[in-house]
Parts: C-alpha cells; sequence; structure tokens
C-alpha cells in the first residue's frame, strides 16, 4: 500500500515525538532521564505532571521504548535513543506489547482494576526487559485503587516499573508522591512553539506566516498538542495556505490592530468609538468575553513593555505590536496601565456571569472611558501641594486646649485711658483646678462564675450552658476576664464562644482564656459532690438509720429539701 493510500492521521498523532531528542520545552526532564539511564540509576515509580499536551504520556511511551530496545542487532540494552525499529520499539509504538501495559485511570477507577493489575506484577515479563504500566490521569483512581497499589507500588519487583501521568498533581495523594520521582513538564514558551510549528507546516507544505503561528502558539497556551491541533484546523480552513486574517476569522478573535484601536479608544475617553468598535467585533462573530481578555492581555503586555522595554524585541511579537506598543507605553503612566487591569480583571469576572455578556463587556468599557479622563491619585496629591495644600500626614491631630476665661474688656476711655483694658487682656489667666482622675470603669454585667452561668440560662444558650457546667474547672474570675481549664471532652472555642457571646451581651469586652493550672471542681461535681454529702448525711439521722437497718435492700437515693409551711399569726393570718 503506497503512502497516497494510507489514511490521513491528524498532525498530533503524526508528528508525535519517539525520541528524547524530539521533545520541545522539557530540557530539564530530558537531562535527568539521560543521565538516569546512562547511569543506570533507574527508579521504580515515574510521576510525570503538567498542563494538557505538554507530552506526558508520550515521555512515558519514550521511556517505555528505551528501556526496552534490543537495538536492530537485538543485543542492545537501555539506552536514550531507542532504534524504532527492533520489534520492542515497533510493539510499543503500536500500543501491542504484552510486557507494557497502558491504563486510563478516568474509566479504570476501582479497588478490582488495581487487583488484577498487582496479580500481574509478580510475574516476569513475557519477552522485554521491563514489565512497564502507564497509568494516565492517575487522579481519577479512588482512595481504595490508591491503598491498593500502595504496598506493590513501594517494594515492586525489580522487573517492574510504574510510569504515571497527570494533570491534576494536587489530587495524586502524598503516600503516592513519596514513592515516585517526580517530573514537572512546563508550558512551552509561545516563541519555542511557534518555531516548532512553523517546521511542521514546512514538512506538511503548508505555507504559514510568522504572525498566524505566533497566533497558534498564543492560543495554543503552551500546550504542544493544541497548538497541532489548530494548525490542523487552520491548514484545512485556509486550503494550505495559513494567513492571520482567516486565521482570527476560524477562532473568533478580533484582529490585533482592532485590539490597539479599541485600547486606545479606552485610554483616550472615548466611550462611543469604543463601543462602536466592540459592535463591528461583535458583529464579525468576536465573543465579548474574548474581546475583555484581548484587552486585560494587551494591558499587561504593554505594563512589561513599560518596566521592560526589550519585551517588544520578541521573534513571536509582531510589527504591528512592536511599533504601536512601544508608542502607547510610552505615553500611558504606570498608575494608569495598573488602574486598567484592576477593572478588566473585575470586568471580566463580571462578564462571564452575566445574563447578557455583551451588555456587560459595554459596561466594562464605559467605566474604563470615565475613568480615563481621571486623574492618577498621585497626581492629585501632587497638583494639591503645588496649590499650596498641605501634604498629608498620618500623624494624629492633637485637639486645640479649650480656651481660658479672662476678664471682660472695658470699653475705651475718651479721655485716652485705655490702660486697664489693656491690663484686662494681658491679665494671666487663674491656673484651673486639679480634677480627679475618674476611676475605671468596672464592665457592666455578671459579677460571678454562677452569675455568667445564670445569665447563659436566660439567654437560652442550652448547648453553651451544658459546657459551662461540666466542662469548665474554675480558675480566676473577675467582671470582665475568665480564666479555666477545659475538661478532656470540652468543645472547640468554648473560650472563644463564651468572650464572644458575653461582650455581645453586655456591651463590654470579656476576655476568656484557657489556663494550664487545675482549677476548681465543674458545677456538675460540685452538685454532685453536694449531692453525694446530703446523702451521707441523710444516712446518719436515727429514723433513716433505723430503716435502712429493717430493710436490707433500703438505701436513700435521693434528699430534698421539705417545702415551708404558712402558720397562723397572732391576728389570724398566715405567715410562712
Amino acid at each position: 500500500m503506497s503512502s497516497e493510500d494510507l489514511p490521513y492521521r491528524v498532525l498530533a498523532r503524526k508528528y508525535r515525538p519517539a525520541a528524547f531528542a524530539e521533545l520541545i520545552g522539557q530540557e530539564a526532564l530530558v537531562r535527568t532521564l539521560t543521565n538516569a539511564i546512562e547511569g543506570g540509576r533507574l527508579a521504580h515509580g515515574y510521576l510525570f505532571t503538567g498542563v494538557r499536551g505538554v507530552g506526558k504520556t508520550t515521555t512515558a511511551r519514550i521511556l517505555a521504548r528505551a528501556l526496552n530496545c534490543i537495538g536492530t542487532d537485538g543485543q542492545g540494552g537501555p539506552t536514550i535513543s531507542p532504534c524504532g525499529e527492533c520489534d520492542p520499539c515497533q510493539a510499543i509504538a503500536d500500543d501491542r506489547h504484552v510486557d507494557v501495559l497502558e491504563l486510563d485511570a478516568a474509566s479504570r477507577t476501582g479497588v478490582d482494576d488495581m487487583r488484577d493489575l498487582i496479580d500481574g506484577v509478580r510475574y516476569r515479563p513475557v519477552s522485554a526487559r521491563y514489565k512497564i504500566y502507564i497509568i494516565d490521569e492517575v487522579h481519577m483512581l479512588s482512595k481504595g485503587a490508591f491503598n491498593a497499589l500502595l504496598k506493590t507500588l513501594e517494594e515492586p519487583p525489580e522487573q517492574v516499573i510504574f510510569i504515571f501521568a497527570t494533570t491534576e498533581i494536587r489530587k495524586v495523594p502524598m503516600t503516592v508522591l513519596s514513592r515516585c520521582q517526580r517530573f514537572d513538564l512546563r508550558r512551552v514558551e509561545a516563541e519555542t512553539l511557534a518555531a516548532y510549528l512553523g517546521d511542521i507546516a514546512a514538512r506538511e507544505s503548508v505555507t504559514a506566516s510568522p504572525e498566524a503561528l505566533a497566533l497558534v502558539a498564543r492560543a495554543a497556551d503552551g500546550s504542544v498538542r493544541d497548538g497541532l491541533s489548530i494548525l490542523d484546523q487552520a491548514i484545512a480552513h485556509s486550503g494550505g495556505a495559513v494567513e492571520e486574517a482567516a486565521l482570527r476569522d476560524m477562532l473568533g478573535l478580533a484582529d490585533r490592530a482592532q485590539v490597539f484601536d479599541l485600547f486606545e479608544a479606552l485610554m483616550a475617553g472615548e466611550a462611543g468609538r469604543a463601543l462602536d468598535e466592540l459592535a463591528r467585533q461583535y458583529c464579525a462573530g468576536v465573543d465579548p468575553i474574548v474581546v475583555l481578555q484581548d484587552l486585560l492581555e494587551l494591558s499587561h503586555w504593554l505594563t512589561r513593555v513599560k518596566v521592560v522595554p526589550d519585551a517588544t524585541e520578541g521573534v513571536a511579537v509582531a510589527e504591528t505590536e512592536r511599533r504601536r506598543g512601544a508608542d502607547l507605553a510610552q505615553r500611558l503612566s504606570m498608575p494608569v496601565l495598573a488602574r486598567t487591569w484592576q477593572m478588566l480583571l473585575k470586568g471580566l469576572g463580571e462578564a462571564r456571569f452575566a445574563p447578557n455578556p455583551l451588555a456587560a463587556a459595554e459596561m466594562v468599557l464605559v467605566r474604563l472611558a470615565y475613568v480615563a479622563d481621571l486623574p492618577a491619585p498621585a497626581d492629585v496629591i501632587k497638583a494639591a501641594q503645588s496649590d499650596g495644600g498641605e501634604p498629608v500626614s498620618r500623624v494624629p491631630v492633637t485637639p486645640a486646649p479649650a480656651p481660658v476665661a479672662t476678664a471682660p474688656v472695658a470699653p475705651a476711655d475718651n479721655g485716652g485711658g485705655g490702660g486697664g483694658a489693656t491690663q484686662a487682656a494681658l491679665a494671666p489667666a487663674p491656673e484651673p483646678s486639679p480634677q480627679p482622675e475618674p476611676e475605671p470603669e468596672q464592665p457592666s454585667g455578671p459579677a460571678s462564675f454562677e452569675a455568667v452561668v445564670d445569665l447563659v440560662e436566660t439567654m437560652g444558650e442550652m448547648l453553651l450552658l451544658s459546657s459551662l457546667r461540666s466542662c469548665v474547672r474554675l480558675v480566676d474570675f473577675e467582671p470582665g476576664r475568665i480564666e479555666f481549664r477545659p475538661t478532656g471532652n470540652a468543645p472547640d472555642g468554648l473560650a472563644n464562644d463564651l468572650g464572644a457571646k458575653l461582650s455581645r451581651w453586655t456591651d463590654d469586652r470579656w476576655i476568656v482564656v484557657v489556663s494550664g493550672e487545675e482549677g476548681a471542681l465543674t458545677l456538675d461535681e460540685q452538685d454532685a459532690a453536694d449531692h453525694a454529702r446530703r446523702i451521707a448525711e441523710a444516712g446518719g439521722h436515727p429514723l433513716v438509720a433505723a430503716v435502712l437497718e429493717t430493710f436490707a435492700d433500703a438505701k436513700v437515693t435521693d434528699v430534698r429539701d421539705r417545702p415551708a409551711t404558712a402558720t397562723p399569726n397572732s391576728d389570724g393570718d398566715e405567715q410562712p
């Protein structure tokens, strides 16, 4: 069968790396694995993590081939450059090797699946050098499946290697992480990815402009697989020549020049022109959320250019962005850019959850255009100081002293005798008599711990009342402060709960602290001790003692006070 008769393979599968040298953007990973294979320092468990499409499963397959490759002569050992021609290499590449098992944890999450896997671990490889288990999206395993895997993962047979891949590293138990060598695969930089996509386009005999490749790299967000998928779609869309304009239409993105035009209109305070530009982009099929994201990304990039002017010299930066970006960054101040970023970030969150994203985006643009005419806070302060205003001070202002009473000034004498008025005005004011210092106010509210318990009962806090009676060993009490030692069954946060409620009920601050001292008996223990004392005293009464002696099974279980009875007085009225 000729190559022309073969079914079409998407770029992401056709150009999948088959050796470590073909991986891009993962230099630290490649260097570590290369040294481990060359030095024979192989681990029994590897964990690859990173965002989707950066090469986790691909790296696992390359590692499986590297460890099981036997070379074209059949005598080779583990190598960093698998030949791709021997039977193990081809079988692993075709996913049909009996000793290299690739499992999808998303569809096999249960304990029984892990038990089936573990049952096969104890058997030696059929034909390969190592029996390798590749588990993709390992974070999807259930807790029971992880527990079933732990012991085998810690002490597997020497011919078994586990390779895990996940996009959610935080969902993997720490007990699994500690048993594996972890490798974090990085997002591929936009410039590196754009160059790689350009090489793929050349192999496919497709013409792609540098601007279009840079746009694909930005849209891929560091994912090689996403970049290849977008490029594959762009080739089909354009018919062989990938251009930026056609790519933006396909992705529903606004033209970069239009994003700059909209941003400049906002910074100039021209709300009408900004709304017209948004309407044109919306009619062209651009999502309002994408417009706000483009503005947010542009404000971030301009801020970077403001701080690091060399940021415009990157290969992925188009000429339009380089020229207009440098000009905008020079004209806009840092406070304005920071304010724009904050408003766009907040507005983007609002638009995502708004019933009408277009209306929400329009409101964000109106707000941005309105504040464009407002000066920055630092400029307002400088302007106020330049006009003669006093700078703002953080030192608290001392209140002016109370006016001192002086003798009334007598009217001036027509004969020129004004000395009386002068003497009255200049006469020293009488010294104020010393005022006694006010005594500190005592906190209002309960004056004893028993009164605190009564207040809690009055407020209907039955759970708190039960805790105070059975879990609090009082160490010290004074109005406004309680110190106690909690019992072992005391609820968490008892001190904070009691202090907050007392402060709210009494309108005074109450401090409740936990002490390490022994403290008194709890109220329930005091009641129990008093009850036992009264039973003992009752048992010593002669009449009760006689009853207990007469009836062998009798015992005193409770003692109650006798109710007071009323007795008639001399007037015939009853008195207690």
